[in-house]
């Protein structure tokens, strides 16, 4: 079964009024750059990156260039080396240049990342996340790049924190039959009116969800302020309520919404400032403690998550498959957060199609805590398997793959 074509879609899709927007973010396109291997008996798996848009048509052509070198190979013979691979792949000597392990060169990478992990469980009948606790541990780990890591964390301690979690893996492999719980972005998108965002809560909770999640960032604090307060009256004071700033406050203004909102018990803040910000995070951090510093959306790497960890700037790990070099530096940063006791809860730049999986090994596998896994359904049509969410919890996905091909698979970029 060997890789005899690669197709690369633009697939660009335009979203209702409103949903999807943020302090920076206004009119969001929801975009996937899709990276389609073909094997030459049909099969085909298929991986992707997430962007807004402008630009996506970049990471098709990196993401072109990337998946060349994988034509008239096997998928067993790609993956039983995949950490090597995906080491060299992003190192290229040139392309390197364009990154490094950052922007457009590596969400490329994750779209090719992706595809192979799809292809993989397809070809072996199993859904991603059972792969993934199958896999003996050699043979996971050598789909692993530690590159730049193993200070911290090394391939034998990776390994040891594997062996020691599973004689107890029974004991959360319950989570399969209740379902993953989630929570619910889609209450407040920061265009969203007051009264919607009010309606949107009532419906949520109806829905079965006991956690959302309101966009703020304005420049006017206290309009940030009245909506925070208006989800916590409307959805009552046993819910979790988590806020996200998207990158979008000064440390200044972080603090004094801190102070300003603490009796409201929040769970989180989210990408208060900026990303590169490090020190800054750490501070505020330390500052509005108990509620947590939620960050990763926007964390490129394995390297800087590992110094976000070390430097105790995020009580909340919020890696994206999609913004990584997919499910392979997501595993190492969950390796990571693991041996700092940071649980991990992914941003959902795949709406939660492959994510899904990917919390089910984390909780079952590395013994992270099943805290809830984002959920925005604004896609949910465009996919074949679309992510099934009941009251408030994601339902095990059965069918072979990482459940991410979309219907629409007629883009602009193709290679064969």
């Amino acid at each position: 079964m060997t890789i005899a074509a690669v197709k690369v879609h633009d697939l660009r899709f335009a979203l209702g009024p409103s949903a999807g927007s943020d302090a920076i973010h206004r009119d969001p396109v929801y975009s996937y750059a899709v990276t389609e291997l073909i094997t030459s008996d049909g099969l085909s798996g298929c991986g992707f990156a997430f962007t807004l848009g402008e630009g996506n048509h970049l990471v098709c052509q990196a993401a072109e260039f990337l998946a060349s070198t994988l034509t008239g190979k096997s998928i067993g013979e790609v993956m039983a080396g995949f950490g090597s691979w995906q080491c060299g792949a992003a190192n290229e000597q040139q392309f390197r240049w364009l990154g490094p392990h950052k922007g457009v060169v590596h969400l490329a990478l994750a779209s090719v990342t992706n595809a192979c992990w799809d292809l993989w469980a397809r070809s072996r009948g199993l859904p991603l996340w059972k792969l993934l606790l199958e896999l003996p541990t050699r043979e996971l780990l050598a789909t692993l790049d530690f590159s730049y890591v193993e200070d911290v964390l090394s391939p034998a301690q990776a390994a040891a924190l594997l062996e020691e979690e599973h004689p107890t893996r029974k004991q959360r492999s319950g989570i399969t039959r209740s379902g993953y719980p989630g929570y619910d972005t889609s209450i407040g998108w920061f265009n969203y009116s007051d009264e919607q965002v009010a309606a949107n809560v009532a419906k949520s909770v109806a829905a079965g969800f006991t956690a959302m999640k309101l966009k703020v960032g304005s420049s006017d604090l206290q309009r940030d302020i009245r909506r925070t307060r208006l989800v916590r009256q409307a959805a009552g004071t046993d819910a979790t309520i988590m806020v996200d700033a998207n990158q979008q406050w000064t440390i200044a203004q972080t603090l004094d919404f801190a102070r300003q909102t603490k009796d409201l018990n929040l769970f989180w803040i989210e990408e208060p400032t900026h990303p590169d910000d490090i020190v800054g995070h750490r501070r505020i951090a330390g500052e509005i403690a108990p509620v947590k510093v939620a960050a990763g959306e926007h964390v490129p790497n394995r390297v800087v998550f590992k110094n976000y960890l070390q430097s105790g700037a995020m009580a909340v790990c919020q890696v994206d498959a999609v913004r990584v070099a997919g499910v392979s530096e997501f595993l190492v940063v969950s390796l990571l957060a693991r041996k700092f006791g940071i649980p991990v809860i992914p941003h959902v730049g795949d709406m939660g199609q492959l994510h899904q999986h990917l919390v089910l090994f984390n909780h079952i596998a590395l013994g992270h805590k099943a805290v809830f896994l984002e959920h925005i359904p604004h896609l949910r049509d465009r996919f074949t398997e679309p992510a099934v969410v009941s009251n408030g919890h994601y339902q095990t996905p059965v069918s072979p793959g990482t459940s991410c091909h979309l219907l629409a698979m007629n883009g602009q970029c193709s290679r064969a």
